[in-house]
């Protein structure tokens, strides 16, 4: 019994021992379905809506897909690490034959709300053209015959951290918010709707406003500079060029940026009345030759300047930007930009804009050295903000909790300024020679560039002397002037004139 017994045992726990191993697999197997689910419900699925719409744009009636959706890009491991959302108006029916044009804006940070409601979308935010500040809501949405359509499809990217665009949690900011990151993420989801869109013979154009100029310069380097599954272009469009950095940064030292900046200061002091001209255009112009020539040479020569150079040079400086001889004695002939907004009116008690020269402020008191704010910009965000809101969400029936990151601070709190690129330790920051090397290895590829003569924040004579680098072909360069600022398409007979230059620069190809 005793022998029967221990058997029994034996066999029963070996029973229980084999039983257990047996069940292992299954309960893996649910725990690992389990963790697929819960992977699975994390995982974001691309929201897409579209409308089909019609309009008049450039004189013609056109029937046209507006849609908005989101495009996922995702890390080495499979981790989906940001989500871009863009909005594309495609002609109807589609044709391959057309031009695709890729829009963004710049900041880095901002949302392509600026060239959507203000340029180039179908529809815009009204606003007063004459550099009033555009007061409280109700903010009217109308139609915009200024549109491209007519002669592009029109594909608006906001790239990560900027519109309703965002990294998930969990994705390491610095794998997308840099000059070469951003640039890597923006020409991968054109490469994305170029596929999913059919659209790889299509004649394709590339630009943007401000910092999206500088993106410009990059994706052109991304989808063109490799060896490899290149996307051709046709043009790249520039809206107030920055591509030179040096240009605007006057720490001690940096004698361009007064250089670059002189020819704007005139413009504005010409447009309040504190220089006679017979046009803008004429004053900008004798500020450039004075620029590039006497006050240059007088920066260069520092403490070498002579009593007599340095006072023929204050007089002339003091003709051409409105300010008093003493004042610019004081700032050994060195006005910064800031300075000026306050300066060039202060008798009146009123300071100008950064964006648009054109708009004036009134700062709590009139005894500072820089103004509080910027007018030109204050005087506008609210009605672009309720625009793209009212548009995407109510119009085009997107849907998101997400706020719309206008101007968003993320972006720029982590931004990454450095090429990477071997050029020695990135102290200059200059992505000309990118926008150079894509001309001299692609004969078909155009640049427009636009500028506003009142825009301090990307002067015209800094694009201007960017552009006319060596490596650069000049053959193919259009450069066209506003009678406005960084944004010349609030004013209404500007954003007329700028759709009628980038018409003719479309069909031109």
């Amino acid at each position: 019994m005793r022998g029967q017994s221990m058997t029994f045992r034996t066999l029963a726990a070996g029973l229980a021992a084999a039983s257990a191993f047996a069940m292992i697999p299954q309960a893996a197997t649910a725990q690992d379905k389990a963790e697929k689910a819960e992977k699975s419900a994390r995982e974001i699925t691309p929201q897409v809506q579209s409308r089909e719409l019609s309009g008049t744009f450039g004189g013609q009636r056109i029937a046209y897909k507006a849609t908005v959706g989101e495009t996922i890009l995702t890390g080495d491991d499979g981790k989906q690490e940001a989500v871009i959302v863009t909005t594309s108006y495609v002609k109807s029916p589609r044709d391959t034959s057309r031009p695709v044009f890729f829009i963004y804006n710049g900041g880095p940070g901002s949302g392509s709300v600026w060239l959507q409601m203000g340029a180039w979308g179908p529809k815009r935010v009204a606003i007063p053209s004459d550099a009033r500040d555009d007061g409280a809501p109700p903010y009217p949405l109308l139609d915009n015959p200024d549109s491209l359509i007519d002669v592009a499809d029109l594909v608006f990217i906001d790239p990560p951290g900027t519109g309703f665009s965002y990294l998930t949690d969990g994705t390491d900011p610095k794998k997308y918010y840099g000059l070469r990151q951003d640039a890597k993420a923006v020409a991968q989801v054109i490469r994305r709707w170029i596929n999913d869109n059919g659209r790889w013979n299509s004649p394709k154009y590339l630009g943007g406003e401000s910092y999206g100029t500088t993106r410009t310069a990059m994706v052109v380097d991304e989808l063109e500079g490799g060896t490899f599954n290149d996307v051709g272009l046709n043009g790249l469009i520039l809206v107030s060029t920055i591509l030179d950095f040096a240009g605007r940064e006057p720490t001690p030292g940096n004698e361009m940026a007064y250089i670059l900046t002189l020819p704007n200061m005139a413009a504005a002091a010409f447009y309040h009345g504190k220089v006679q001209a017979p046009s803008v255009e004429a004053i900008a112009e004798e500020a450039r030759q004075f620029a590039i020539g006497p006050y240059a040479t007088a920066l260069l020569k520092g403490q070498d300047l002579s009593a007599a150079e340095r006072a023929a040079v204050r007089a002339e400086l003091s003709r051409l930007t409105g300010l008093s001889e003493a004042y610019l004695d004081q700032a050994e002939l060195r006005v910064t930009s800031e300075r000026f907004y306050k300066e060039l009116l202060r008798d009146r008690g009123l300071t100008i804009g950064r964006l648009d020269a054109r708009y004036t402020g009134r700062d709590y008191d009139n005894a500072g050295e820089t103004p509080d704010n910027d007018p030109s910009f204050y005087g506008i965000d609210a009605g672009y903000t309720a625009a793209i809101n009212s548009w995407l969400r109510d119009s085009l029936g997107f849907e998101t909790s997400r706020e719309y990151q206008s101007i968003g601070r993320e972006p720029g709190q982590h931004w990454d300024w450095s090429l990477g690129s071997g050029w020695g330790r990135n102290a200059y920051l200059n992505v000309a020679p990118f926008v150079g090397k894509a001309m001299r290895e692609n004969a078909g590829l155009r640049l427009f560039n636009a500028q506003g003569w009142y825009d301090f924040a990307t002067p015209f004579f800094g694009a201007e002397y960017s552009l006319n680098r060596v490596g650069i072909p000049q053959d193919r360069l259009t450069f066209r002037y506003y009678d406005a600022g960084h944004m010349m398409y609030v004013r209404d007979e500007d954003r007329v004139k700028l759709s009628a230059d980038l018409r003719a620069f479309i069909r031109a190809r």
